[in-house]
């Protein structure tokens, strides 16, 4: 199944939820796309309350259909909650750490700074939005693409930063300090649906 490149305001509006994190998409219209989108009103059973609620995680990280469920099975063979383990794994992809350290303004930005080789992790170039980083790891912009116009326009808006990611805008230069405690990542997730919707 190819990647989705379509208007990502439509899927945060048929889903009401925000896969940007700021709100913007739901703000001005809060209602589904298309002409009735705001006339529908129907109650969705158990298994629709799962799939979106699978489809929001799998749509905010910017992941296909299978590498979400490859990297779900490997969620549940960690030691822990399997739920929380699937978030922990999620947010140490490299293209999710670009976007936390504020190097990209979204996470589709985040894959292509890395997919263009802009991106060294531990001094080692890398291309691969999907490449787990361990906590320790150092994540910096290669020398070349220091100057990169993106790269610097996102950082000039000074994002906030989570407790998790250590950046120095100086140097370019940032630590992945530890896994996410599930308190700082998105409240409006529930995971455990997700968990029930694979083990069905």
């Amino acid at each position: 199944m190819a990647r989705y490149t379509g208007p990502a305001y439509k899927q945060a509006r048929r889903l009401n939820f925000s896969l940007l994190e700021n709100g913007k998409e739901t703000a001005k219209r809060p209602y589904a796309p298309g002409q009735h989108g705001a006339d529908r009103r129907h109650k969705l059973s158990e298994y629709g309350i799962q799939l979106q609620e699978k489809q929001k995680v799998r749509l905010m990280y910017g992941l296909n259909e299978k590498q979400f469920r490859r990297t779900f099975e490997k969620a549940q063979k960690m030691k822990g909650i399997a739920g929380e383990n699937l978030l922990c794994l999620l947010e140490s992809r490299l293209d999710n750490l670009v976007y936390r350290m504020g190097l990209a303004a979204t996470r589709r930005a985040a894959r292509q700074v890395v997919n263009h080789g802009h991106i060294l992790v531990n001094g080692v170039k890398v291309n691969i939005p999907s490449f787990i980083v361990k906590p320790g790891s150092t994540i910096s912009v290669k020398e070349n693409s220091l100057e990169h116009p993106a790269i610097k326009a996102s950082l000039e808006k000074n994002a906030t930063k989570p407790a998790f990611v250590e950046f120095d805008s100086k140097k370019m230069s940032g630590t992945y300090l530890r896994l996410p405690d599930r308190s700082e990542l998105n409240p409006e997730i529930n995971e455990s649906l997700i968990v029930e919707f694979y083990n069905r």
